[in-house]
Protein backbone atom coordinates (compact mmCIF):
# COMPACT_ATOMS: atom_id res chain seq x y z
CA UNK A 1 0.00 0.00 0.00
CA UNK A 2 1.28 3.47 -0.87
CA UNK A 3 1.52 5.69 2.19
CA UNK A 4 0.13 9.20 2.26
CA UNK A 5 2.55 11.89 1.09
CA UNK A 6 2.93 13.32 4.55
CA UNK A 7 4.10 9.95 5.87
CA UNK A 8 6.85 9.48 3.31
CA UNK A 9 10.35 9.40 4.76
CA UNK A 10 12.46 11.43 2.33
CA UNK A 11 15.67 9.98 3.75
CA UNK A 12 14.46 6.45 3.04
CA UNK A 13 13.41 7.26 -0.52
CA UNK A 14 16.69 9.09 -1.14
CA UNK A 15 18.59 6.06 0.16
CA UNK A 16 16.56 3.74 -2.08
CA UNK A 17 17.26 5.89 -5.14
CA UNK A 18 20.95 6.16 -4.29
CA UNK A 19 21.35 2.41 -3.77
CA UNK A 20 19.45 1.64 -6.96
CA UNK A 21 21.75 3.96 -8.88
CA UNK A 22 24.85 2.37 -7.33
CA UNK A 23 23.60 -1.12 -8.19
CA UNK A 24 22.99 0.01 -11.76
CA UNK A 25 26.55 1.33 -12.07
CA UNK A 26 27.90 -2.03 -10.92
CA UNK A 27 26.13 -3.68 -13.89
CA UNK A 28 27.71 -1.49 -16.57
CA UNK A 29 29.93 -3.59 -18.89
CA UNK A 30 33.53 -2.37 -19.09
CA UNK A 31 33.31 -1.78 -22.84
CA UNK A 32 30.35 0.61 -22.61
CA UNK A 33 31.73 3.52 -20.63
CA UNK A 34 32.76 5.57 -23.67
CA UNK A 35 29.54 4.84 -25.54
CA UNK A 36 26.52 7.13 -25.93
CA UNK A 37 24.91 8.43 -22.75
CA UNK A 38 22.47 11.32 -22.96
CA UNK A 39 22.65 14.29 -25.31
CA UNK A 40 26.20 15.67 -25.28
CA UNK A 41 27.32 13.23 -22.57
CA UNK A 42 28.87 9.86 -23.13
CA UNK A 43 27.89 7.19 -20.61
CA UNK A 44 30.73 8.06 -18.22
CA UNK A 45 29.68 11.72 -18.16
CA UNK A 46 26.01 10.79 -17.65
CA UNK A 47 26.91 8.57 -14.71
CA UNK A 48 29.25 11.26 -13.41
CA UNK A 49 26.49 13.86 -13.62
CA UNK A 50 24.19 11.50 -11.73
CA UNK A 51 26.82 11.06 -9.02
CA UNK A 52 26.52 14.79 -8.36
CA UNK A 53 23.14 14.09 -6.78
CA UNK A 54 25.21 12.59 -3.97
CA UNK A 55 28.26 14.86 -4.20
CA UNK A 56 26.23 18.07 -3.85
CA UNK A 57 24.46 16.80 -0.73
CA UNK A 58 27.83 16.21 0.90
CA UNK A 59 29.16 19.57 -0.29
CA UNK A 60 26.13 21.62 0.70
CA UNK A 61 25.90 20.08 4.17
CA UNK A 62 29.24 21.78 4.84
CA UNK A 63 27.81 25.15 3.75
CA UNK A 64 25.14 26.23 6.27
CA UNK A 65 23.05 29.35 5.68
CA UNK A 66 20.57 31.30 7.79
CA UNK A 67 17.88 32.12 5.23
CA UNK A 68 15.48 29.68 3.54
CA UNK A 69 15.03 30.97 -0.01
CA UNK A 70 13.62 27.80 -1.62
CA UNK A 71 10.78 26.37 0.51
CA UNK A 72 9.86 23.23 -1.44
CA UNK A 73 11.44 20.69 -3.82
CA UNK A 74 9.21 21.89 -6.67
CA UNK A 75 10.28 25.50 -6.08
CA UNK A 76 13.86 24.37 -6.65
CA UNK A 77 13.05 23.49 -10.25
CA UNK A 78 11.42 26.87 -10.80
CA UNK A 79 14.48 28.60 -9.34
CA UNK A 80 16.97 26.82 -11.62
CA UNK A 81 14.91 27.17 -14.80
CA UNK A 82 17.48 29.52 -16.37
CA UNK A 83 20.56 27.51 -15.41
CA UNK A 84 23.51 27.57 -17.82
CA UNK A 85 23.19 24.39 -19.89
CA UNK A 86 26.81 24.46 -21.05
CA UNK A 87 28.00 24.67 -17.44
CA UNK A 88 25.86 21.66 -16.50
CA UNK A 89 27.32 19.67 -19.39
CA UNK A 90 30.85 20.64 -18.36
CA UNK A 91 30.31 19.64 -14.74
CA UNK A 92 28.96 16.29 -15.90
CA UNK A 93 32.08 15.64 -17.97
CA UNK A 94 34.31 16.59 -15.03
CA UNK A 95 32.30 14.37 -12.68
CA UNK A 96 32.67 11.51 -15.13
CA UNK A 97 36.45 11.87 -15.06
CA UNK A 98 36.35 11.98 -11.24
CA UNK A 99 34.84 8.48 -11.21
CA UNK A 100 38.35 7.18 -11.89
CA UNK A 101 39.37 3.72 -13.02
CA UNK A 102 36.76 1.94 -10.92
CA UNK A 103 33.51 3.93 -11.13
CA UNK A 104 31.45 1.33 -9.28
CA UNK A 105 33.83 1.42 -6.33
CA UNK A 106 33.80 5.22 -6.37
CA UNK A 107 29.99 5.37 -6.38
CA UNK A 108 29.65 2.72 -3.66
CA UNK A 109 32.03 4.63 -1.36
CA UNK A 110 30.33 7.95 -2.12
CA UNK A 111 26.93 6.40 -1.49
CA UNK A 112 27.90 4.96 1.89
CA UNK A 113 29.55 8.19 3.03
CA UNK A 114 26.67 10.45 2.02
CA UNK A 115 23.94 8.25 3.49
CA UNK A 116 25.70 8.23 6.85
CA UNK A 117 25.89 12.03 6.79
CA UNK A 118 22.25 12.39 5.75
CA UNK A 119 21.06 10.12 8.54
CA UNK A 120 22.91 12.09 11.22
CA UNK A 121 22.53 15.66 9.93
CA UNK A 122 19.10 16.66 11.17
CA UNK A 123 17.34 19.06 8.80
CA UNK A 124 19.65 22.07 8.52
CA UNK A 125 19.38 25.06 6.24
CA UNK A 126 22.16 24.85 3.67
CA UNK A 127 23.40 26.52 0.53
CA UNK A 128 22.24 25.04 -2.82
CA UNK A 129 22.54 26.15 -6.44
CA UNK A 130 19.03 27.63 -6.12
CA UNK A 131 19.48 29.30 -2.72
CA UNK A 132 19.07 28.32 0.91
CA UNK A 133 17.08 25.09 1.42
CA UNK A 134 16.31 22.62 4.16
CA UNK A 135 18.17 19.35 3.73
CA UNK A 136 14.97 17.29 3.49
CA UNK A 137 13.58 19.47 0.70
CA UNK A 138 16.85 19.28 -1.19
CA UNK A 139 16.94 15.49 -0.77
CA UNK A 140 13.66 15.19 -2.65
CA UNK A 141 15.21 16.98 -5.63
CA UNK A 142 18.18 14.60 -5.51
CA UNK A 143 15.85 11.61 -5.36
CA UNK A 144 14.10 12.98 -8.44
CA UNK A 145 17.44 13.34 -10.26
CA UNK A 146 18.68 9.90 -9.24
CA UNK A 147 15.51 8.22 -10.51
CA UNK A 148 15.37 10.13 -13.80
CA UNK A 149 19.05 9.63 -14.59
CA UNK A 150 19.03 5.98 -13.55
CA UNK A 151 16.34 5.54 -16.20
CA UNK A 152 18.55 7.46 -18.66
CA UNK A 153 21.45 5.13 -17.89
CA UNK A 154 19.28 2.06 -18.36
CA UNK A 155 18.07 3.44 -21.71
CA UNK A 156 21.68 3.96 -22.80
CA UNK A 157 22.58 0.36 -21.88
CA UNK A 158 19.36 -1.53 -22.69
CA UNK A 159 20.94 -4.98 -22.39
CA UNK A 160 21.40 -4.70 -18.62
CA UNK A 161 18.69 -5.28 -16.03
CA UNK A 162 16.71 -2.02 -15.65
CA UNK A 163 16.22 -0.37 -12.25
CA UNK A 164 13.11 -0.98 -10.18
CA UNK A 165 11.64 1.54 -7.76
CA UNK A 166 9.11 1.25 -4.95
CA UNK A 167 5.67 2.83 -5.21
CA UNK A 168 6.60 5.20 -2.39
CA UNK A 169 9.64 6.43 -4.24
CA UNK A 170 7.79 6.90 -7.52
CA UNK A 171 4.97 8.70 -5.69
CA UNK A 172 7.44 11.19 -4.24
CA UNK A 173 9.12 11.79 -7.60
CA UNK A 174 5.77 12.19 -9.36
CA UNK A 175 4.60 14.67 -6.72
CA UNK A 176 7.72 16.80 -7.12
CA UNK A 177 7.47 16.77 -10.91
CA UNK A 178 3.75 17.50 -11.05
CA UNK A 179 3.99 20.34 -8.53
CA UNK A 180 6.91 21.86 -10.42
CA UNK A 181 4.82 21.76 -13.60
CA UNK A 182 2.01 23.60 -11.80
CA UNK A 183 4.41 26.26 -10.50
CA UNK A 184 5.74 26.69 -14.03
CA UNK A 185 2.22 27.34 -15.33
CA UNK A 186 1.69 24.00 -17.04
CA UNK A 187 -0.56 22.28 -14.55
CA UNK A 188 -3.66 22.25 -16.78
CA UNK A 189 -1.72 20.72 -19.68
CA UNK A 190 -0.42 18.01 -17.36
CA UNK A 191 -3.86 17.25 -15.91
CA UNK A 192 -5.42 16.96 -19.35
CA UNK A 193 -2.70 14.53 -20.41
CA UNK A 194 -2.99 12.45 -17.23
CA UNK A 195 -6.73 12.04 -17.73
CA UNK A 196 -6.62 11.21 -21.44
CA UNK A 197 -8.10 14.55 -22.47
CA UNK A 198 -5.02 15.92 -24.17
CA UNK A 199 -1.36 15.28 -24.83
CA UNK A 200 1.79 16.95 -23.62
CA UNK A 201 3.38 19.48 -25.94
CA UNK A 202 6.60 18.42 -27.72
CA UNK A 203 9.58 18.72 -25.41
CA UNK A 204 7.47 19.10 -22.26
CA UNK A 205 9.87 19.06 -19.31
CA UNK A 206 10.22 20.65 -15.89
CA UNK A 207 14.03 20.71 -16.12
Amino acid sequence: MIEAWGELNVRETFAEAARTYAALVRRIPEDRWNGPGLGEWDLRALIGHTSRSLVTVETYLAQPVETEEVPTPAAYYVAIAGIDHAAVVGRGVEAGRALGDNPAEFVDALNERVLIKVNTAGNPLMHTAAGGMRLENYLSTRTFELVVHSLDIAAAVPDIEPPEFSDQLLSEVARVGATAAVLQGRGVELMLALTGRGSLSPGFSIV
